[in-house]
């Protein structure tokens, strides 16, 4: 089975899993009345490392964001690294802030 990601809205975290059970999450923070989605931390489990799961996990993310017409500020440093990398998530967030995260 393909890894799988969901929103967790009830922990504010986005959860990517596999057969073998969940490989991680990304934290986040809704702002402005849900138009701002604030990434803040993100984890995958030791054990699934070096699988590709966390650039799944964010790509997924960011997309779910981008389907709600909401932006992204990128606190989190995997996040923000991962945006960085592919250009076409700048547009997420908002131009006002992107000098603050280096994009």
């Amino acid at each position: 089975m393909e890894p799988q990601v969901r929103d967790n809205a009830e922990q504010s975290r986005f959860e990517i899993s596999t057969d073998a059970g969940p490989a991680g999450f990304a934290e986040y923070q809704l702002r402005d009345e849900g138009r701002t989605v604030a990434f803040v931390h993100t984890v995958i489990d030791p054990a699934f490392e070096g699988q590709g799961l966390g650039g799944k996990l964010a790509r997924a993310a960011l997309d779910t964001v981008r389907e709600r017409g909401a932006s992204v500020l990128p606190y989190c440093p995997f996040i923000r690294g991962w945006i960085a990398k592919h250009p076409e998530y700048t547009d997420l967030v908002p131009e006002d802030k992107r000098a603050k995260f280096d994009l």
